[in-house]
């Protein structure tokens, strides 16, 4: 039979059991099922992000599965917003599988929400089917699938031309938040403007926010960049068309000249996804979003990221 866990807030003295918990199911995944464990490096300590960045966020609403030792089985980001409540990443010790430990946090998370009367919206590896599956057994529907593309940005910088609206894009100004918010409002029907506050205060972490700026002031993209050595990843964004999307990926990746970035963009979107070949970058996952109830109506595209979750 067997063992009984619990399931609690998880305390900041776990922190640093957290990332190495998360560090050890991704390695014994992906190295599992694809042979691609290396990619996560034999360092736990970059994982303390993960913590880091949803307690200042979010505190008390991570999830912790704990044996009756204390021992961390399982650990699952929640983060509250103000139209949805979103899933940052569910990881649990490799011994424990089979357990239930994934099942019993994800499913806190959704009596959590169900009280509040809002849906749940996640990303998850369409190379994962244990985890797809068990998103759809508790009533996730997929609605848009990503490409995540890699790329290495030259010390010189991307080849080519500049898109032409990239002279439009600048860094955010603080007090922005709240109009950042309205522009992804008004497109994806998601609202976030403490995730936008956050990265403007620079506290935790490291980012930049860029915003496409329209003449006469108006916004019609945005994109956080990391600039964290430990997180080279690109999002939370939204763009009204691709032309808006390139200029905002042109910008962000241009100030990470000698370092790599990954990046979501919707697999329906080829000039952007055509674009990024050109400049260098390669497939290295497939990412579906995915919610509970019926997702709200969106226009142009959207960059998740996985810290914080986006969906």
């Amino acid at each position: 039979m067997a063992a009984e866990f619990t399931l609690s807030a998880l305390d900041s003295s776990q922190h640093e059991e957290a990332a190495r918990l998360i560090h050890r199911s991704l390695v014994s995944w992906y190295e599992t099922h694809l042979g691609q464990g290396s990619r996560f490096g034999n360092d736990p300590t970059p994982f303390g992000l993960f913590p880091a960045v949803y307690e200042s966020l979010d505190p008390g609403e991570a999830l912790a599965a704990c044996d009756a030792a204390g021992a961390l089985l399982g650990v699952c980001f929640v983060h509250p917003r103000e139209t949805h409540w979103a899933v940052g990443i569910v990881a649990t010790a490799p011994e424990a599988a089979g357990r239930g430990v994934a099942r019993a946090m994800m499913e806190e998370v959704l009596r959590r929400a169900a009280l509040k009367s809002k849906p749940v919206r996640l990303v998850s590896s369409l190379l994962n089917l244990s985890s797809f599956s068990l998103y759809s057994r508790l009533g996730f529907v997929p609605h848009t699938m990503y490409q995540d593309l890699s790329l290495e940005v030259p010390f010189e910088g991307l080849a080519g031309a500049s898109p032409i609206e990239a002279g439009r894009v600048r860094l955010a100004l603080a007090g922005e938040a709240a109009k950042i918010a309205d522009l992804e409002e008004a497109l994806q029907g998601v609202r976030r403007e403490k995730d936008y506050t956050f990265f403007l205060d620079n506290k935790v972490g490291e980012w930049q926010v860029w915003v496409l700026e329209e003449v006469g002031g108006a916004l019609s993209g945005v994109l956080v960049s990391s600039q964290h050595p430990d997180w080279g990843m690109l999002g939370p964004g939204v763009a009204k068309n691709p032309e808006g999307a390139l200029a905002l990926l042109w910008r962000a990746l241009d100030a990470r000249r000698g370092r790599t970035s990954v990046v979501l963009i919707p697999c329906v979107e080829s000039l952007v996804v055509q674009s990024l070949y050109g400049w260098g970058a390669r497939n290295i996952e497939l990412h579906t979003a995915q919610s509970t109830g019926i997702p709200p109506k969106a226009r142009g595209l959207a960059f998740p990221t996985f810290l914080p979750e986006s969906a």
